[in-house]
């Protein structure tokens, strides 16, 4: 989709009545990809991850509401700068604007929100959750609850999770969970990313950008990368993730072993703070790869 005027689809949606927010169970069947969930032994139903297709966005005003989501979703960065303080989008991890599996989609995802998150040590709703991920990864500020952008973005999650039974899990949330492999070794993984990830990501982690400036590849480190209270910043999340998806669009995928090492490598790497770490996990159970 190309990205067209966002005024006109803000001004749009302006007209539009807030949608509602389906509200899932407070458990969950596995821990989040940040330490989020505390009750593994609710166990939900599983169903198919289905996309839907772009036939099936509604006319009107609730199609513009979609639309200016997904369009957020993949210039965040760009269309919200005054709330992102990184060359990151949504769709950075949440691949393919989150219809990817295992890679953080959003399909299926306002079925199971409010959700109980153990670093908030209490269920918290979708919108809470979104503006957790614009706080820590993409290192900006949150979103006003009633503006457009943040109904836009929950009105996209909706429509991407149009079927889902209520409280229901899809195959392929958050990212694959992989045993964690012994003596995981960040100096092999700086010499693995040498040689399969600083093509893209630059050898420094900076990123890339196209001829005319525009974005290309994001910032795994540095100051315009995600801050250490991100989920991409913990070693388990971040290896999964590329253990699954990198190199993107290349079938030959790196081991659990070689994942974990580059993981190792670019989440050790100087990145932004996160001023709100005092306050996670009040109650306990950080997860021991928190980065602080």
């Amino acid at each position: 989709m190309t990205l067209r005027d966002p005024a006109s689809l803000l001004g749009a949606f302006g007209r539009v009545a807030a949608l509602a927010v389906l509200v899932g169970a407070c458990d969950r069947r596995t821990a989040a990809a940040d330490g989020g969930a505390a009750s593994p032994h609710v166990v939900r139903a599983r169903v198919a991850f289905a996309e839907p297709s772009d036939d099936a966005i509604p006319p009107g005003a609730e199609g513009d509401a979609i639309r200016l989501g997904r369009e957020l979703a993949t210039h965040t960065f760009e269309l919200l700068p005054s709330h992102v303080g990184s060359d990151l989008h949504c769709s950075s991890c949440h691949l393919a604007a989150g219809t990817t599996p295992s890679a953080g989609p959003w399909v299926g995802v306002t079925s199971i929100y409010p959700e109980y998150r153990s670093r908030a040590a209490r269920a918290i709703t979708i919108e809470e959750r979104i503006d957790e991920c614009f706080e820590r990864s993409v290192n900006g500020t949150p979103l006003p609850r009633s503006g457009p952008e943040m109904k836009g973005l929950v009105a996209y999650m909706t429509w991407l999770s149009a079927g889902i039974p209520k409280g229901a899990e899809v195959v392929g949330r958050g990212f694959a969970r992989l045993e964690r492999p012994p003596n995981v070794d960040s100096d092999s993984g700086k010499k693995s990313y040498g040689a399969r990830c600083a093509t893209c990501h630059g050898l420094d982690g900076s990123g890339r950008r196209n001829a005319d400036g525009s974005y290309a590849v994001p910032p795994l480190w540095g100051p315009r990368s995600f801050n250490i209270g991100a989920g991409m910043a913990r070693l388990d999340t971040a290896a999964a993730f590329v253990h699954q998806n990198m190199p993107l669009g290349q079938p030959e995928k790196p081991t659990t072993w070689e994942s974990y090492d580059i993981a190792a490598y670019f989440t050790e790497q100087a990145r932004p703070d996160f001023p709100g770490k005092s306050n996670d996990w009040p109650r306990g159970g950080k997860p021991p790869d928190a980065r602080y």
